[in-house]
């Protein structure tokens, strides 16, 4: 984990949060940020601020580029529920619930050279086992 980004108490469904969340998780940094750009879901401003949070701290403590960041974690947690009462029919009261969110946001270096480190060793192993014959 390189930085890490929260807001909490956000003024929407954990539900539809979750739903942006799923497209933009696993994705890099940049990508994930055009991505919200172009979606027109209320969630999108929210988790935009949050991305740009944990990729602004990157950059300040580590000197780590937006280019070479993945979104590692990403999920929202429910919050507290803010209860409120609008009257009913027969002089009764019915409860409105207004749920809040709880977003957290991990950011991680993208991994190119062990891949490359990877494919390299079975390079040397298919060699090795060509020189032995």
């Amino acid at each position: 984990m390189i930085s890490k980004a929260s807001a909490k108490y956000i003024r929407i469904s954990t539900r539809k949060t979750r739903k942006v969340m799923d497209m933009v998780r696993g994705m890099p940094a940049v990508k994930a940020e055009a991505l919200l750009n172009n979606l027109s879901k209320r969630p999108c401003l929210y988790i935009k601020r949050v991305l740009k949070s944990a990729v602004d701290s990157a950059d300040k403590r580590f000197h780590v580029p937006a280019s070479s960041l993945y979104i590692s974690l990403i999920k929202a947690d429910q919050g507290p529920l803010i209860k409120r009462f609008r009257a009913a029919s027969m002089g009764r009261a019915t409860e409105i619930l207004h749920r809040t969110t709880h977003i957290i946001l991990e950011l991680d270096k993208i991994k190119v050279y062990e891949k490359k480190a990877a494919i390299e060793t079975e390079k040397e192993k298919t060699r090795s086992k060509k020189k032995s014959q």
